[in-house]
């Protein structure tokens, strides 16, 4: 009886062990509660692996364990595997998916003072954007805005590349090249009233249907930048591209305010430390990518426009900036984003 006692005992210590050492896979929930335990931060992205903001997620989530001697760590689910980005800013809301990255449009749903860095011909350069985002004097009141009402805390601002027009039909050189265009934009207000003021029709569709609709004549075009065209295959079935510029608005890299705030300090602040970096990453590699994005299409047989009549369509949609801008708090950013044109 006594050795079968020391038996058990030795049984149950080896496998203490082996469980100590093997960690206990927490994914998500982002409790944190350290003693060797790591959890691995579900982030929900709706392009491919190629994309550098794929890229430095996946580093940032290395670092990040490296920082907290393994207690954190992220994934990385790109081609809206979670879900599209609609659904899955609910999820971030309720912490069920712990990190996203999410256009500004659908944060300007939860919070209208974001739409100042959606409006048209705001930002003369991805210089200028990202000092403003650089900024916390500016910035900080907005990443916090939706702590509150959506428990959903904004960590960073991304240049997400110049969105210009492409379509199946023709090249753009005036509004009146848009008329009776069925284009594709994201679900919001303003981009809708924009592509209205450009001389199309502005059709609001989620990213994954666009393809679809392009190749049946559902939609004419849509309106993106030279990564979104080229990686999922607009070139093939939408050829013409042209250089219209009308927006630079950003990406956000969001996180599960409850979550983020789970985390020991010590490693909410690493982690918060670490996100400018994967900006700047993510910031300088969308650059060379877009370059690259444009080469593969015309590869394709896409044609690209630069003939464009930028003034006519910044003319066009100043009613719709001019009407955006209508309280203290916009007004500020605006500001801060004309002092930073006009410095970078």
């Amino acid at each position: 009886m006594q050795a079968k006692k020391i038996a058990a005992a030795l049984v149950a210590g080896f496998t203490a062990l082996a469980l100590s050492a093997c960690g206990n896979g927490i994914a998500g929930g982002g409790s944190g509660s350290g003693g060797g335990a790591k959890t691995t931060f579900r982030l929900a992205f709706n392009q491919t692996e190629k994309h550098p903001q794929y890229k430095a997620a996946e580093e940032l989530g290395k670092k990040l364990e490296k920082a907290t001697d393994g207690r954190y760590s992220i994934e990385v689910f790109a081609n809206e595997t979670l879900g599209s980005q609609n659904e899955v800013v609910q999820n971030v809301s309720d912490g069920t998916v712990d990190m996203m990255y999410i256009a500004g449009p659908v944060l300007e749903s939860f919070n209208k003072d974001f739409i100042v860095f959606n409006l048209p011909y705001m930002f003369d350069s991805p210089e200028a954007q990202a000092k403003v985002f650089a900024d916390d004097a500016v910035m900080g009141g907005l990443k916090t805005s939706l702590e509150d009402s959506k428990k959903i805390t904004v960590l960073g601002a991304l240049h997400a590349g110049t969105r210009n027009v492409y379509n199946a039909k023709h090249a753009i050189k005036s509004p009146a090249d848009m008329a009776n265009l069925k284009i594709r934009v994201q679900q919001s207000d303003s981009q809708v009233q924009m592509i209205k003021d450009m001389g199309g029709v502005a059709s609001p569709m989620g990213q994954g249907e666009v393809y679809t609709a392009l190749q049946s004549g559902v939609l004419d075009g849509a309106e993106n930048n030279e990564t979104v065209f080229n990686a999922l295959k607009h070139d093939e079935v939408a050829k013409y591209y042209s250089y219209t510029r009308h927006l630079m608005i950003p990406d956000y890299l969001v996180m599960s305010t409850t979550v983020l705030k789970g985390m020991p300090e010590a490693d909410r602040k690493a982690l918060l430390e670490l996100v400018p970096g994967a900006v700047d990453q993510a910031n300088t590699g969308l650059l060379q990518y877009a370059a690259d994005s444009k080469k593969a299409s015309q590869e394709t047989g896409a044609k690209f426009n630069d003939d464009v009549d930028v003034a006519a369509f910044k003319a066009a949609t100043s009613g719709l900036v001019k009407a955006s801008i209508n309280t203290p708090v916009r007004q500020a950013l605006c500001d801060a984003v004309q002092k930073a044109n006009a410095k970078a």
